[in-house]
């Protein structure tokens, strides 16, 4: 069997300060104050990682959050020197930002999709569609699986983001991946297994697991 690359991802802290608004890309803080769910979390993560996060600030403080939680410990998580991907933002809602969702509901009726916002493959004026959130996302995943080859990754991302990659391990259409709930300070974990000749499988271990 080759290398084992183990991917921890994390969904950001929840987002507070919205007002009911969608906000996709929109740069929010997240709320950091449940301190017993980061240390739970923090006491479930690996030590000797990458850590990789969005461009977003709610990834940042999320992961700061992790690492404060986890020094109280008797085995502290080193202070990260973080990885930033562009690629692994959430998604574009474009006009949609700034809309309350309840707005959303009543003006799209009967499209709207029970999961998400919008089926996997419509694009919201001037925004981008989840199929194209997943292209980029399995981009990412990928070039990253390659430059840290056997190591842990700590990903601390978005709800987005999470089901991409979890439709990159297990092959699922972008539409289907939206079926997965992925809740803040959720850990989703899944591994790639590099086999001679370039050849890689994924496991899927767990999946919007709660922090405590």
């Amino acid at each position: 069997m080759g290398d084992v690359t183990r991917w921890w991802w994390v969904r950001h802290a929840p987002v507070t300060v919205n007002q009911g608004c969608c906000y996709g890309q929109t740069d929010f803080p997240c709320d950091i104050g449940d301190a017993d769910a980061f240390a739970g979390l923090a006491a479930r993560l690996p030590r000797d990682a990458v850590w990789v996060a969005s461009p977003l600030q709610r990834t940042h403080m999320t992961a700061a959050a992790l690492v404060a939680a986890g020094a109280a410990g008797p085995d502290p998580i080193p202070g990260p020197g973080i990885h930033i991907d562009p690629e692994l933002i959430e998604q574009h809602f474009g006009d949609w930002q700034g809309v309350k969702y309840a707005e959303l509901h009543a003006r799209r009726g009967d499209e709207w999709h029970r999961f998400w916002l919008a089926p996997a493959h419509e694009v919201p004026p001037g925004g981008e569609s989840f199929a194209a959130l997943s292209d980029r996302v399995r981009r990412a995943v990928e070039r990253l699986s390659v430059a840290y080859r056997g190591r842990d990754i700590i990903s601390v991302g978005h709800g987005g983001t999470i089901r991409a990659a979890l439709a990159l391990a297990l092959n699922l259409a972008p539409e289907h991946a939206l079926a997965f709930a992925i809740d803040n300070t959720s850990l989703t974990r899944v591994e790639q297994f590099a086999e001679p000749g370039g050849a890689h499988g994924w496991r899927v271990v767990a999946v919007n697991q709660p922090p405590r």
